[in-house]
C-alpha cells in the first residue's frame, strides 16, 4: 500500500487536463528550472489537492478503524456516531442560508460534525450503563437521523440552491488544498496522535472487555477516546472534502481481508495508507475522466473501492 501511494502520487502530478511527464514532475517538486507553466500547474492546482486527498483519505481510513475496533463492530463508519449527518447539515446551512459566506463552510461542516458527535457521546457515556456499545450506535442512529432531517427541510426550504450544494454532498475535492488545511490541520494532528496512542488500548480491548479491565485497561474510557479522535479526524476530513463516509466504512475492512490480522498495530497504519492511495487514485480519475471538467470524487472512490472490496470477500470467502 506504501507503493501504491507513492505510485497515485506521482500519477495524480503527473496526468490530468494537460500531462506532463514524470521527470517534469521530479524536476519540479526537487526544485529545479522546469517551464513556468508546468511548475504552476503541478505547485498551484495539483499538489495542494494531492496532499489534501492523501490527508483526508489517511483521516478517513483510520477513523474508520478506530471505530470498528472500539465498538467491535465491522459496520462502524463516521456515520454511526453522527460525523457525517453533521457536517452535511453544517456545510449546507452556509451553502444554502449564508451563500455569501462560503469561507466559513469548512469551519461550520467541522463545527457541526463535532458536536453531532457531542450529543451521541453524551447519551452513549451518560448516566448508568454508559459506554454500552448498543446504546452508542443507536444514539449514533438517532443523531445522524436528526441532523438529516433539519438538512433536507434547509434543501426543501431553498430548492434553487440546492445545485450549489450537491459537489459537497457527493463528495468533492478542489485546488484550494492549502487553504483548506491550513484552517483545519489542527484538528486533523489532534485526531492522528489520539489516534496513535489508542492502537495498544484497541488491541487490548480485543480480548473482551473483562479480559482488558484485569490488564489494568478502562474499557468504557478507550471506547470513549478513540471514538473521540475518529469523529475528530472524519469531522475534519467532511469540512474539506464532503460526505465520503464510504471510505471510513470499506477501507478497514479491505486491510483485513487483505493481511488475515485484526489487530490494530497492523490495521490502523496500513488503513491510513490504504485510504491515502485510494482517494488519491479516485480523485485523479475524477479530474480526468471529462477533463477539463472536474467530477465530484466521491462516485469514483465507490467505481474503485467496491470492486476490490467484493474481489477480496469472495476471495476470503
Amino acid at each position: 500500500m506504501a507503493i501504491a501511494l507513492v505510485a497515485s502520487f506521482c500519477v495524480s502530478l503527473a496526468v490530468g487536463a494537460v500531462d506532463i511527464p514524470l521527470s517534469q514532475v521530479i524536476d519540479t517538486l526537487l526544485g529545479r528550472d522546469v517551464p513556468e507553466t508546468t511548475s504552476q500547474i503541478i505547485e498551484v492546482l495539483r499538489l495542494p489537492r494531492t496532499v489534501e486527498a492523501m490527508i483526508v483519505g489517511a483521516a478517513l481510513g483510520v477513523a474508520g478503524a478506530c471505530l470498528q475496533g472500539a465498538l467491535n463492530n465491522p459496520l462502524a463508519s463516521p456515520d454511526v456516531i453522527g460525523v457525517t449527518g453533521g457536517a452535511g447539515f453544517g456545510a449546507m446551512l452556509i451553502i444554502l442560508l449564508f451563500p455569501e459566506s462560503q469561507a466559513l463552510l469548512p469551519m461550520s461542516a467541522l463545527f457541526f460534525g463535532l458536536l453531532a458527535a457531542a450529543l451521541v457521546f453524551f447519551i452513549g457515556f451518560a448516566g448508568r450503563g454508559g459506554g454500552n456499545i448498543t446504546r452508542i450506535i443507536l444514539a449514533g442512529i438517532a443523531i445522524a437521523a436528526l441532523f438529516s432531517a433539519a438538512t433536507a427541510a434547509i434543501m426543501a426550504a431553498y430548492p434553487d440552491r440546492v445545485p450549489n450544494g450537491i459537489f459537497f454532498l457527493v463528495g468533492g475535492l478542489t485546488s484550494t488544498g492549502w487553504d483548506n488545511l491550513q484552517q483545519v490541520w489542527p484538528y486533523f494532528l489532534v485526531g492522528f496522535v489520539l489516534a496513535v496512542f489508542m492502537i495498544r488500548p484497541l488491541d487490548r480491548l480485543m480480548l473482551g472487555d473483562d479480559v482488558a479491565a484485569s490488564l489494568g485497561s478502562r474499557p468504557r474510557l478507550i471506547r470513549l477516546l478513540a471514538a473521540l479522535a475518529a469523529a475528530i479526524l472524519a469531522a475534519a476530513a467532511a469540512s474539506i472534502a464532503g460526505l465520503l463516509a464510504f471510505l471510513g466504512l470499506v477501507v478497514p475492512h479491505l486491510v483485513r481481508l487483505m493481511g488475515g490480522a485484526r489487530n490494530q498495530t497492523y490495521v490502523m497504519p496500513v488503513s491510513a495508507l490504504t485510504g491515502a492511495a485510494l482517494l488519491t487514485a479516485a480523485d485523479t480519475l475524477a479530474r480526468t475522466v471529462r477533463a477539463p471538467i472536474e467530477m465530484p470524487v466521491g462516485p469514483f472512490l465507490v467505481l474503485l473501492g467496491v470492486p476490490l472490496f467484493l474481489w477480496l470477500l469472495r476471495k476470503a470467502v
